[in-house]
């Protein structure tokens, strides 16, 4: 049995616009990986200075101010980071309104690119990339931030950490969380598919905030484990697409909020007396 041509076409277009996915995702992961290699800089001493993530080799003593062009870099390995790791768990989203959006034009019904919705979606993302690098230099310019972006204090790491998991249980984490794991009735509940460009880049928009709303206690755990902890970031990824697309996402968040608590009380009662 052939397919009728609506279906190759859009069998077609879920295979562009999953490609177009994969491939921003391997770039993000790319340099990613590029600036922790440059900010390895095999077992130097780097107590007197701080690197700036910028895959250059640009270090600055550590009393120095922040420099413009050091907090544009901080941005940009913050937006950057936040596609390779929320990119996937949009699949689904962005994967329906193409399909739908196509489908809607077989019947002479107009919606707007596809890529202005997923437009939308990252610039929620770096709305949060902008105010993680604000607090990345409050929490530096307080000396609580080490040579690997990670937090020095068990202190603060372990309050980060017990806030974190707290949040794993709150009715706003449910609620966002409801809207990130069903794309067709997050669309429903919102006024369906966007002819416009202004309509789909907002509601792009809209689903990126719930999606921040979701997931900013996880990113903001980046700081405990280290910004540039390849390793840590795999697993937040890996945390944050399974509790998006898997049918126990609910629970897995609540599993995981219990072990972020578990790890906070262990750190404070390992304070020195």
């Amino acid at each position: 049995m052939t397919d009728s041509p609506l279906e190759a076409v859009l069998r077609r277009d879920r295979w562009i616009v999953g490609g177009a996915i994969v491939l921003m995702v391997a770039l993000a992961w790319s340099y990613v990986l590029w600036l922790a290699n440059d900010m390895d800089m095999g077992g130097m001493d780097m107590t007197e200075f701080r690197m700036i993530p910028a895959g250059i080799g640009i270090m600055l003593p550590a009393e120095q101010p922040w420099r413009t062009i050091e907090f544009a870099y901080v941005f940009l390995m913050w937006a950057v980071m936040m596609v390779g790791m929320m990119a996937p768990s949009a699949a689904p989203m962005i994967l329906m309104y193409a399909r739908v959006g196509r489908q809607g034009k077989a019947q002479g019904k107009l919606f707007a690119a596809t890529g202005w919705f997923a437009a939308g979606y990252l610039l929620a993302w770096c709305g949060f990339s902008l105010a993680a690098t604000l607090l990345q230099w409050a929490i530096e310019r307080a000396a609580l931030l080490d040579s690997r972006m990670a937090i020095a204090s068990n202190l603060l790491g372990g309050i980060v950490l017990i806030a974190a998991g707290a949040y794993q249980w709150t009715r706003l984490k449910d609620i966002c969380l409801a809207q990130c794991q069903s794309p067709f009735l997050f669309l429903m509940r919102h006024g369906g598919f966007r002819s416009d460009l202004r309509g789909c880049v907002l509601l792009g928009f809209r689903h990126g905030g719930y999606c921040v709303g979701c997931c900013w206690v996880l990113m903001a755990l980046l700081f405990v484990g280290g910004v540039m902890n390849v390793l840590w970031i795999a697993l937040l990824s890996l945390l944050v697409l399974l509790e998006k697309v898997t049918p126990v996402g609910r629970w897995i968040a609540r599993a995981a909020g219990i072990a972020c608590v578990a790890a906070g009380a262990w750190l404070l009662l390992t304070l020195p007396k």
